[in-house]
């Protein structure tokens, strides 16, 4: 789409990957209530949000702190005055590391998640 449609590009930005995410989501969710009850399909999707969460926190969380050696820095930009007093950094004069904040960033943070969880479930076996 970037090369073809490079206008629709700029203005679609972030809501394209988010569509999909979604799709994703809510097709898994959809199977699975198809053949469960009301009840479990449920539940089922309670667990897979806060799953989700969890995970898209740690994610965050740890590109934080490879990328620039802090935690909730800049967070007055989304709760205000609160904000300013969350800011913990972790390292003192931690020049960063710019791989981690970007988007290939995020799917090798996700690759070393999916890995760690892949090892403990083979060590329980």
């Amino acid at each position: 789409m970037q090369s073809y449609f490079y206008d629709l590009y700029l203005i679609l930005g972030i809501f394209v990957p988010l569509i999909v995410t979604n799709c994703a989501i809510l097709g898994r969710a959809e199977a699975y209530a198809s053949k469960n009850t009301w009840g479990k399909s449920a539940l089922d999707g309670l667990m897979m949000g806060i799953g989700f969460s969890i995970i898209l926190i740690i994610l965050g969380a740890m590109r934080e702190l490879i990328g620039s050696g802090t935690l909730f820095d800049q967070s007055a930009l989304l709760l205000g005055d609160i904000g300013e007093t969350l800011s913990v950094t972790i390292f003192d004069d931690y020049q960063g590391t710019l791989l981690a904040i970007l988007p290939p960033g995020a799917f090798i943070g996700l690759g070393l998640i999916v890995a760690i969880k892949n090892y403990f479930d083979l060590r329980k076996i």
